[in-house]
């Protein structure tokens, strides 16, 4: 009898954990950063997938017809908008359930400065007049963490209070994360550095650091001949500690204005391309962050 019934049941079974599996919404996010916080809001529920590969840039990107299928087939997309992955505009446009986070109301976004360029529009591409890296900044982290949670909730109300108890969670361990990244950056906060690009303002701006300047604001976009002239001669009045590469990117140019100057080359990498998204990661993701500018600020 008992083998009968294990017989007759299986395929039931299988149909329920199908069904049950089914009604967790199939998440798609365009970055990972963006992957990694929804990651966390998703804990216990399921997993949020991703667009962009870490070492592919959004600035830049080239729709596959695999991506368009992935997008299709997702429940709800999150992204930040066009200032950030201007190339799933057009894709977007048909899907009903989309999170465009730029559009969050209230968000604590950060306007660009304007050094003498137009940031808004260059080679064709529109990077908006905000800074989009919000990911790197506490205060509109917390806002886009609280919008995932109450979105994920309306979608699949069967999970809500996980959704909301997660968010809480996430909010808490930020805030202990944010004292310890303070205690370790405040003895290095007059020391002064260049970026590669002008990704960094909003953690810039939570831990006063001394920030000169910036090669480029987008990725995209080649350094001006005035531009690298300003750095190399701040680099030889010794006016900067650090030059900060990405490892997205090639560090030939920061090498060559770095020549003949005692600054110290660094390493950050904005988009987390190493570290692999599971539990607790975008905290990892902030540690290797501040580490990065603690050790090169403190030679």
């Amino acid at each position: 009898m008992k083998t009968k019934f294990a017989v007759l049941t299986a395929p039931l079974l299988a149909f329920v954990c199908s069904t049950a599996a089914a009604e967790q919404p199939q998440v798609l996010t365009s970055i990972k950063p963006i992957q990694m916080i929804a990651h966390e809001i998703m804990l216990g529920t399921g997993e949020p997938d991703v667009l962009l590969q870490s070492n592919a840039s959004p600035h830049d990107y080239a729709m596959k017809p695999s991506d368009v299928k992935k997008v299709k087939n997702a429940d709800l997309v999150i992204w930040f908008g066009t200032g950030l992955e201007p190339f799933l505009a057009g894709v977007l446009e048909q899907k009903e359930q989309v999170l465009e986070l730029s559009k969050i109301s209230g968000l604590s976004l950060r306007e660009f400065s304007h050094d003498g360029h137009d940031h808004h529009d260059h080679d064709g591409h529109d990077h908006g007049s905000h800074d989009p890296h919000f990911w790197l900044g506490y205060q509109p982290t917390l806002q886009v963490a609280h919008s995932i949670a109450n979105e994920l909730s309306r979608l699949d109300q069967a999970n809500a209070q996980q959704y909301q108890a997660n968010y809480d969670k996430f909010a808490q361990r930020y805030k202990e994360k944010r004292q310890q990244i303070d205690a370790l950056l405040t003895p290095v906060k007059q020391q002064g550095y260049y970026v590669f690009h002008d990704a960094y303002g909003y953690f810039e701006q939570d831990y006063q650091l001394n920030h000169l300047g910036h090669f480029t604001v987008t990725p995209d976009r080649k350094p001006g001949a005035k531009t690298l002239i300003k750095i190399r001669n701040e680099l030889r009045n010794e006016n900067a500690k650090c030059v900060f590469a990405e490892p997205q990117f090639t560090p030939a140019v920061v090498q060559s204005v770095m020549r003949g100057s005692d600054a110290k080359l660094g390493e950050l990498d904005p988009v987390a391309s190493t570290i692999s998204v599971q539990d607790g990661s975008y905290f990892v993701f902030l540690d290797q962050i501040s580490h990065s500018f603690a050790e090169c600020l403190s030679k």
